[in-house]
């Protein structure tokens, strides 16, 4: 990822003014399992941009324009052009991938009313995962639209070995039915930013935060009902803890505007009423807006939202997909005013996609629910749901494009890739025992490359995942895309294989879906291994799995570099800033860890 910042005002005029002047132009207690996905607890580890506005009507030039008679000439502006540097994508459906042989109905809601036919008249259009943030760091799962980094900068990478360490406490969180949930879990990855100086200043950090130059902070919503702020170099509480009351088991996301938003579900039911997703000023830390809980609309009662969201930053909309079956995307009406210190939403009623599939709840089984986070390319949203749909949308429309069969429960995001102009996705799905295969057997769980103009899959490569109740095998984890000297291979962490403890880190061929080499452990994983890069571009793999260990692994050849333990199961996902690692585990502890 890049730094990028918001345009100024006077820069936009004077391209707008070129433009015209040139020519217009063109483990806790578990829930019943068919109310849960069953990944969201573990228990103990088994351990061996909008047209201008028209210009107004002018006269030809000499002409008073008050005395002239007729019309006056009409000056047309300019026309959109397509985006600088982005490819035209325009997917379509093959006989294999027609939505209809697995959807039985789809439906809108547009502002309150359920509609035939919509169309947005402000068109979302996000480009590279690069360009998604204007601010430094890591603004959401897997960093952007792409799902394609958890890490950002360059580490400092000498000695290839873990070395210094912070750490804290996080606690625990007993839900209305006795459920408990402690520290961190699936996907669980933290948030890190570095603020503008001007923006810390109107927050409500400690002086010595808002005073530092360069502070890094942490934000990680825990499944103990808690935001903790943290500094990046030494853990140190940036701001008081924020209690919300709701277990956080996702990520959330920061606004990669810059602006001092979060966005976060909760990922169960409360002593404060039923789960919902939240948006909470950063300032003050206030809620300032939630919804997703209660909804009528939604095809299934089940309002938890472990997703990470996207922010189409050209058109102020938050998009955000939820357990309950439903797509959300909402007008925020957003001002923030940092000078006066003040951030303000007005949400506008959201509008709303849903579907029902052929099999959908089926004796029970194949759950309605988007649990993965989506990836978006230019118009259109890739949506992988809990009951083995993977859809491509169009998010400006709200038609189905494409329906990929993806067999099972699928909760790795899909991650988005852009190879000699043509976009792919690397996709892979869970083993859901009773599905496709009794509960303690095996089945075959494959990686997929996938087109993501048609659906259709460009080659398959297929591990046997064990399962066991209310445990999943298969990829749980996001795919990590290798960049740099890594740009040939993804790596994939696939669980409970070849025994029901054990798992595999497999690094794969983009080109071929031959597997290159694997590391194999005794335990398996559902953290999502994460790519980071030496100032010479030289790719590492840190790869945390369910007993506790971290491994950093040379990525070209798989060779083991080091380990050290964190002392408690880890279901989270980490997230790097150049040289520092943070991650937390069930066992209420949130680690720093330097990479050296």
């Amino acid at each position: 990822m890049k730094k990028r910042n918001l345009p100024s005002f006077i820069t936009l005029l004077i391209v707008f003014s070129a433009l015209i002047l040139i020519r217009p132009v063109s483990s806790g207690f578990f829930p019943p399992a068919e109310q849960m996905p069953d990944h969201n607890v573990i228990a103990d580890p088994v351990i061996p941009v909008e047209p201008p506005d028209t210009p107004e009507p002018t006269a030809p030039a000499g002409q008073d324009p008050e005395t002239t008679a007729g019309p006056p000439e009409i000056i047309e502006p300019p026309k959109p052009t397509e985006p600088p540097g982005l490819p035209e994508f325009a997917p379509i459906a093959t006989a294999d991938t027609d939505p209809d042989i697995l959807f039985a109905s789809t439906a809108t809601m547009a502002y309150g009313e359920i509609v035939n036919g919509f169309s947005f008249d402000r068109r979302i259009d996000l480009g590279y995962g690069e360009d998604y943030s204007y601010i430094e760091g890591i603004t959401a799962f897997r960093g952007n639209n792409f799902r394609d980094t958890a890490s950002y900068g360059s580490a400092d990478i000498r000695n290839a070995k873990f070395g210094d360490k912070w750490s804290r406490d996080t606690g625990t969180l007993v839900a209305p039915d006795g459920a408990v949930w402690t520290g961190h879990g699936w996907t669980g990855q933290p948030l890190i930013v570095k603020w503008p100086k001007q923006t810390r200043e109107i927050m409500n950090m400690h002086s010595w935060a808002k005073e530092k130059d360069g502070l890094v902070e942490v934000i990680y919503a825990a499944m103990d009902g808690y935001i903790y702020f943290s500094e990046l170099e030494t853990g140190r509480d940036t701001r008081n803890r924020l209690f919300i009351g709701y277990t956080f088991k996702g990520s959330g996301s920061l606004d990669p505007r810059g602006y001092p938003l979060l966005y976060v579900g909760a990922g169960y039911d409360s002593s404060r009423g039923s789960a919902r997703i939240f948006i909470i000023s950063l300032v003050d830390g206030s809620v300032l807006h939630t919804f997703g809980n209660g909804d009528s609309f939604a095809p299934r009662g089940w309002p938890m939202a472990d997703a990470s969201p996207l922010v189409d930053a050209e058109n102020d909309r938050l998009i955000y997909p939820s357990e309950n079956g439903v797509l959300y995307i909402i007008d925020l009406n957003s001002e923030f005013d940092p000078d006066a210190g003040t951030m303000t939403i007005s949400p506008a009623s959201p509008v709303k996609w849903r579907f029902v599939g052929k099999r959908s709840h089926k004796n029970g089984q194949y759950w309605l629910g988007f649990e993965s986070s989506p990836a978006i390319w230019r118009g259109h949203i890739f949506l992988a749901d809990n009951g083995g749909h993977f859809v491509c949308l169009d998010l400006n429309t709200l038609e189905p494009v494409w329906v990929f069969d993806s067999l099972d429960d699928t909760n790795t995001s899909p991650v988005l890739a852009i190879e000699y102009g043509h976009p792919y996705i690397y996709l892979s799905t869970g083993f859901h025992g009773g599905w496709r295969a009794p509960t303690g057997s095996t089945a075959q769980v494959p990686i997929w490359k996938i087109d993501a103009k048609t659906g259709r899959v460009v080659w398959q490569t297929d591990y046997f995942c064990n399962t066991v109740s209310g445990l999943s095998g298969g990829v749980q984890g996001t795919i990590a895309l290798g960049k740099n000297d890594l740009d040939d291979l993804i790596f994939v962490p696939v669980a409970r294989t070849p025994t029901v403890g054990a798992g595999i880190l497999s690094a794969i061929d983009k080109r071929t879906g031959e597997v290159i080499w694997e590391f194999r452990t005794n335990s398996y994983t559902w953290s999502s291994p994460v790519c980071v890069y030496d100032n010479n571009g030289k790719g590492y793999i840190v790869y945390c799995t369910a007993n506790g260990d971290m491994h950093l692994l040379d990525g070209q050849t798989g060779a083991h570099l080091d380990k050290i333990n964190l002392g408690g199961t880890i279901e989270a996902s980490p997230a790097i800033y150049d040289s520092t690692i943070v991650i937390g585990t069930r066992s209420t502890r949130i680690w720093g860890i330097k990479l050296t």
